[in-house]
């Protein structure tokens, strides 16, 4: 008997909570972590390349060859399977070469899953546009939903035991006013990768009940992806679209020295600089970010309407440079820094987000999922690998002296790149006054 649309929705939706709590679950704390065990600035480089690269590799390979060689839904269990499996070993070592090795195969399956998610959600839709945004959704809630389960790991249980305390309320209270610190902090965050590990199998396992589907044919259409990528590089050759792709990297470098190094700060001690906010709570505050970015997406539309292309985008921008201003100026106040979480919402949906909508509008109709790619290329590779080739040098050694992190001149870096992006786009970005497919209406796309 068929499913019903609410039933397969709701499978989807289930779906995209767990593709991203995976990469939620391990994200967030992997850069203060790898310090912790011996690695040297080059070696976490090189670690937290691994998923940049996979993200270079499956632009161009290994995701066309994922769409066209298996069943989407058994790809999916394939990838989570052995990608979890991967994941699950680097919360057991300690070890450079074989947690290099086990990130490198966790990302080079899960790259490709995140648009194999996204086929499977298309190709049991029957009104995309109006469903697919509240099934993605569930991408969103699922990296919400990763940072809460450290709440309780980062517990000091020793301390809670040692309370004794009576009742839920007090056990509780004694719970989470006993964080983890120093070491044992540290030590803890291996749950991290156990965790995503765990995601990942149970994804594999739900896969099997996804709506069954077909690999495409892969002569046509490698056929046409390799012209569609050379015309997709072609836009390049309009200045406003050249303008954003550039800035497009230098907004990714800013937005990954967020994901570097705010985990970090956050946890640092007051006295070292830090916000000295407790273990526990680390990731539950950097997940205010996504709470917002879903408030966010719903006032996109208008603020387009309202305000335009470039302005949207300026101040998707401006506000890495609001956030990073206030970790340089006000680092003591732990208020001021947990309330400016919420700017990720700006920076994501008014600038990544838009930047996706206005390729949509003003690329040819038969490339724009290459012209996507290509702005892919600097969100998730280019970016992504310049910031965390630079980032654990810039905090482990440029500005920090005798154990101490000078945070303010290291957050003045992003700050001062972000303003440098923002201002280059209000002065050059001019795109053309067009609707959709806004490029080849005026007459002047590349073919």
């Amino acid at each position: 008997m068929a499913s019903s649309p609410a039933s397969t929705r709701g499978r989807l939706f289930i779906m995209m909570v767990l593709q991203f709590f995976i990469w939620g679950a391990w994200l967030p704390l992997i850069f203060g972590y790898l310090p912790s065990l011996g690695f040297t600035p080059g070696q976490q480089a090189l670690i937290l390349n691994a998923f940049p690269v996979a993200s270079i590799i499956g632009m161009f390979f290994s995701n066309r060859w994922a769409d066209q060689k298996f069943a989407p839904e058994k790809f999916l269990a394939f990838s989570h399977l052995i990608g979890g499996l991967a994941i699950l070993g680097c919360g057991f070592t300690k070890d450079f070469t074989p947690f290099f090795l086990l990130m490198l195969v966790h990302c080079l399956l899960y790259v490709p899953t995140i648009s194999i998610t996204n086929s499977i959600a298309f190709a049991n839709m029957k009104n995309p546009e109006k469903e697919f945004g509240i099934v993605r959704m569930g991408g969103t809630i699922g990296w919400i939903l990763a940072a809460w389960p450290f709440t309780f790991i980062f517990v000091n249980w020793s301390a809670v035991d040692a309370a004794n305390p009576s009742g839920l309320v007090d056990w509780l209270g004694t719970a989470l006013g006993n964080p983890l610190t120093g070491a044992a902090a540290m030590a803890a965050t291996k749950w991290t990768f156990i965790v995503a590990g765990l995601a990942s199998l149970a994804l594999a396992a739900f896969s099997l009940v996804l709506p069954r589907s077909t690999p495409k044919p892969p002569a046509a259409a490698n056929a046409a992806d390799a012209v569609a990528w050379k015309e997709a590089f072609k836009l390049l050759r309009h200045p406003y679209l050249l303008v954003l792709w550039l800035v497009t990297l230098l907004d990714s470098f800013v937005h990954n020295c967020y994901f570097n190094w705010t985990g970090v700060f956050l946890g640092t001690a007051r006295e070292a600089g830090g916000v000295g906010i407790a273990s526990n709570w680390i990731t539950p505050v950097m997940s205010l970010g996504q709470i917002a970015e879903i408030a966010t997406m719903f006032i996109l539309g208008a603020t387009l309407k309202r305000f335009g292309w470039r302005t949207t985008l300026v101040v998707g921008i401006l506000g890495h440079a609001a956030r990073f201003a206030v970790y340089a100026l006000v680092p003591e106040s732990a208020s001021m820094i947990i309330l400016v979480q919420v700017l990720h919402g700006v920076c994501y949906a008014f600038f990544f987000a838009t930047v996706y909508i206005f390729v949509d509008a003003h690329c040819p109709k038969h490339i724009r999922s290459s012209a996507q790619g290509l702005f892919n290329l600097q969100i998730l590779g280019f970016g992504a690998l310049l910031a965390n080739s630079i980032c654990p040098y810039l905090l482990q050694d440029v500005f920090t002296e005798g154990g101490v992190v000078d945070f303010k001149g290291l957050f003045l870096v992003p700050f001062a790149v972000a303003s440098i992006a923002a201002i280059a786009l209000a002065l050059a970005f001019r795109p053309p006054t067009a609707g959709p497919g806004g490029i080849a209406a005026a007459g002047s796309a590349p073919h």
